[in-house]
């Protein structure tokens, strides 16, 4: 490997610390409704598993045949039973072309450098009429848009986030990424948990008695493709 491309990894790999490689329960909460919802199982890939959070809750749902994860971080401990791929998540995922029923792509997609490539090897793994799931920051809810107004930026992409989040995408450019690559128009599904302007440790959802749901009153966005059936 060449100087460049060592300081590069070293880079990515930096990165990927400083994100921690976990998501919030939240999230993952919202991931296993549509996995319930859809039926989901067969063969399931965490691809962008950080420290394995979702992983192990993959393994423990109990409804996949197999559970595997990718990351560029290590294998965590707890997971020897789990096919752990360690890979930079930038470049291709070789020789596991439609080998999973589900891909899920928790809030990775926002931290790589090329959304449409990302979406491309995650219709590339994903057998036909299989389901990817990606999660990324909802750059649409009222909090996001307030700070893009106020701090020229979304809520999840200032100095604090940065170099870990790097991508911010909307509904509009998710929809056209999956099309693009041959996915089906994502459904999207809200996390229907989400910070006010100013004070993101109150959410919309305690001080409206949980009335305020969907786009503008979550911190984070689900996109659910299909690959249609060969």
């Amino acid at each position: 490997m060449s100087p460049a491309a060592d300081d590069l990894l070293s880079q990515r790999v930096k990165a990927a610390e400083l994100s921690r490689g976990i998501s919030s329960n939240v999230i993952y909460a919202a991931i296993e409704r549509v996995i319930a919802t859809r039926d989901l199982q067969g063969a399931v890939l965490d691809y962008g598993a950080g420290v394995g959070d979702l992983t192990r809750r993959l393994v423990e749902i109990g409804r996949f045949s197999s559970v595997s994860a990718a990351d560029i971080m290590p294998r965590p401990a707890g997971l020897d039973r789990v096919q752990w791929i360690e890979q930079d998540l930038n470049e291709p995922m070789q020789g596991h072309d439609g080998a999973f029923d589900v891909v899920i792509a928790a809030e990775v997609i926002e931290h790589l450098e090329n959304p449409r490539f990302t979406v491309r090897e995650l219709f590339r793994l994903v057998r036909p009429g299989g389901t990817v799931i990606v999660s990324t920051p909802n750059n649409e809810s009222w909090r996001s848009l307030v700070a893009l107004l106020v701090r020229g930026h979304y809520a999840g992409f200032g100095e604090a986030s940065y170099p870990a989040h790097i991508t911010a995408l909307l509904r509009k450019d998710l929809t056209r990424i999956f099309q693009e690559t041959g996915l089906r128009s994502p459904e999207f599904v809200f996390t229907d948990c989400g910070g006010i302007p100013g004070k993101p440790n109150v959410t919309w959802q305690q001080i409206s008695f949980g009335l305020l749901r969907g786009l503008r009153y979550s911190d984070n966005v689900l996109a659910v493709g299909i690959k249609p059936a060969a």
